[in-house]
């Protein structure tokens, strides 16, 4: 099966006995309150239909494999068709090849790797033991890849897929630079931290009013009238209201920008290719009980509507949306987690935020496989609020952003480290600096 893993990882499995502790009841009161606004009825009739797509949608991305990802030269998606468009914010996903000219791309990674080296002792990243995701946010590769501006053209595009208030908007597709790691991971050393997930927070999707509002769809029985795309809504969702590792900013789509090649078992990207029918999916989850019987277990019908515990599968408050085999079945994950395109210095490849994705376990190559993350990141005032204070971090010394720890007692400042070269590494000119939030917030 083309993109298939060839053997599923050790990834955790998710049971309610290891769920998310409800001491107070208070997660149960969530669901309650879910089925108090919407219904059984109209609960339950989204599970069928969610349900039944998915039997169709499974199998043409098992199918299909890698393949099912769009690939899209940087050129073409200056002039894109509004089929094409339509195409690509359907999927969810999709590789941009070419957005930065490949021998620059290969010096930036030569220069971020020297830049570790000479600040390694002061940088460390996760995991600790074999740091590759790394505690840097301000390297002069950063700054660059974040502010190219075939990038800003590009990220101002993607955010241009979303759509406000057509008579009172308040955001804007301007982008916004946030401030992300960079990953250098070296070969033959497995990883298995990044399992099936989904990031811009968890249990705040059914928890937060404006954040669930956005799917009011779903819990009406209405899925396939979900538009994932409303910034209306979703502008004033409350992703980190948990704390934890989620991200404070609404990144319309998550993104890498590759800096070496990297393919299939070379530690690269896992993706689900599909968000409308998959977010529906785990957002309705919670609501049933699985059949006694095992061979049942994919018919949905046998299913029970149940909201006697505050169990949400995959769900913990302060880390990424979680899903497995066993907690989420009729998504097929074994068969419809696959492989990302290989990459080549310089390609991009974009999620929506409200993708299922992971990261491969094993890197069995021979070189580096290093990315920066750069996201398409709106102008909305949630975002603007955060960057005020990811500038504060930058002019202050180049201190880690909040998102990723910072809280300005237990520090160390970039500025210190052997190549920084601070405002200076910003490309594009007044545009690059205002999208980096120096001029206009």
């Amino acid at each position: 099966m083309p993109g298939k893993l060839e053997v599923w990882p050790t990834w955790p499995e998710f049971t309610e006995s290891k769920g998310e502790a409800d001491p107070t009841g208070s997660l149960l009161k969530y669901k309650q309150e879910i089925v108090s606004i919407y219904g059984q009825e109209a609960i339950t009739k989204a599970w069928l239909k969610v349900c039944k797509d998915l039997e169709t949608l499974t199998e043409e991305i098992a199918e299909k494999g890698t393949s099912i990802i769009p690939e899209v030269k940087y050129e073409d998606m200056l002039t894109l068709s509004d089929e094409k468009r339509e195409e690509l914010k359907k999927r969810g996903c999709f590789v941009v090849r070419g957005v930065v000219e490949e021998k620059l791309a290969k010096s930036w990674f030569k220069d971020v790797k020297q830049f570790y080296q000479d600040n390694r002792e002061y940088i460390g990243g996760w995991p600790e033991e074999t740091p590759y995701v790394l505690r840097l946010y301000w390297s002069p590769t950063q700054l660059a890849a974040r502010s190219h501006p075939n990038s800003l053209k590009l990220q101002r595009i993607l955010n241009e897929f979303w759509h406000d208030s057509p008579t009172n908007p308040t955001t804007s597709p301007d982008p916004l630079s946030y401030a992300d790691a960079v990953r250098i991971r070296p070969p033959k050393i497995p990883f298995y931290g990044l399992g099936p997930h989904i990031d811009a927070g968890s249990l705040c999707r059914w928890a937060d009013p404006s954040y669930r509002s956005v799917y009011g769809k779903v819990f009406s029985g209405l899925p396939e009238e979900l538009d994932l795309y409303d910034l209306e809504k979703r502008k004033d969702a409350k992703q980190s209201m948990d704390g934890g590792y989620h991200s404070t900013v609404l990144r319309a789509y998550q993104g890498w920008t590759a800096l070496t090649a990297a393919g299939k078992q070379e530690g690269s990207l896992l993706l689900y290719p599909d968000v409308k029918t998959t977010i529906a999916y785990v957002l309705l989850r919670p609501f049933f009980s699985p059949p006694e019987k095992e061979e049942d277990i994919m018919d949905a019908s046998k299913w029970t509507f149940d909201i006697s515990s505050g169990w949400f599968p995959g769900t913990f408050k302060n880390e990424s949306q979680r899903a497995a085999p066993g907690s989420h079945p009729h998504l097929r994950i074994r068969e419809c987690m696959v492989n990302i395109p290989r990459m080549e210095p310089g390609d991009t490849i974009w999620w929506h935020c409200d993708m299922l994705h992971a990261v491969e376990v094993e890197h069995l190559g021979e070189q580096d496989a290093s990315v920066v993350y750069v996201a398409a990141t709106p102008t909305t005032e949630i975002n603007k609020e955060y960057m005020r204070g990811q500038v504060k971090a930058f002019l202050d010394g180049g201190k880690v952003p909040k998102d990723f720890g910072g809280n300005y007692t237990i520090e160390r400042d970039e500025a210190t480290f052997k190549g920084w070269i601070g405002e200076k590494g910003i490309l594009s000119g007044e545009e690059g600096r205002r999208a980096a939030g120096l001029v206009g917030l």
